[in-house]
C-alpha cells in the first residue's frame, strides 16, 4: 500500500480509517475508533499525538488490556508464524527471529518470569533495540513495580504506535 498524505487521512471515512490504523496499537482498534473524531490532523505528528494522548488518557484497566494484547517477544506466536505483520517485521528488525537456542532459552525464561510477575508481556520498541539490549532491559525491568511497568509499557506502546503510523502516513 502506498503511503497516505495527511489530507487523505483527513478525508477518509471512519470504516477506512479504522481499517488502515486498526493495528497501530497492537490488536486494539478501539484507539483508531477514538482518534478518528480528532480529525482534521494538521500533520502526521498531530496524528501521532492523538494516538499517544488516547493511550495516556484511557483507564488503567484499558491500559492493562492494551499491554496484554502484545505478543511475547521471541515467543511461541513468533515460532508458529502467528504474529501480526507489524510485529513480525519489528521482531525481525531486532533479529529476534534469529536467536540461537541458548539465547532463545534465556528469553523464554525471562519472559515467563516477567509475565508471572506483571500479568502482561514485556513490551519494548523492538525497532529501536537489538536482541541483546532487549534482553538487558527485560532483565533490568523485572526489578520494577507493576505500576512502573504499566507506565513504561504504555510509553513503549506509544513509540511502537508512532513508528507504525510513520509507515502508513507520509511525514
Amino acid at each position: 500500500m502506498a503511503k497516505l498524505n495527511i489530507d487523505e487521512v483527513n478525508t477518509i471515512d471512519i470504516e477506512n480509517f479504522v481499517n488502515i490504523f486498526s493495528n497501530v496499537v497492537e490488536s486494539y482498534n478501539d484507539a483508531a475508533k477514538a482518534v478518528f473524531s480528532s480529525r482534521p490532523f494538521k500533520d502526521v505528528e498531530t496524528l501521532c499525538k492523538a494516538f499517544s494522548d488516547h493511550l495516556e488518557n484511557i483507564s488503567i484497566e484499558d491500559k492493562l488490556k492494551v499491554l496484554r494484547l502484545h505478543p511475547i517477544l521471541a515467543g511461541k506466536q513468533a515460532d508458529k508464524g502467528e504474529l501480526t505483520k507489524e510485529s513480525t517485521e519489528e521482531q525481525k528488525a531486532a533479529k529476534l527471529n534469529a536467536l540461537d537456542e541458548s539465547t532463545k532459552g534465556e528469553f523464554n525464561t525471562l519472559n515467563a518470569r516477567y509475565v508471572d510477575k506483571f500479568g502482561f508481556p514485556f513490551i519494548i520498541c523492538a525497532r529501536e533495540n537489538t536482541a541483546s539490549t532487549i534482553a538487558e532491559q527485560l532483565s533490568k525491568r523485572l526489578n520494577n513495580s507493576i505500576d512502573e511497568e504499566a507506565v513504561t509499557g504504555i510509553n513503549e506502546v506509544k513509540k511502537i504506535c508512532r513508528l507504525r503510523i510513520l509507515s502508513i502516513v507520509i511525514s
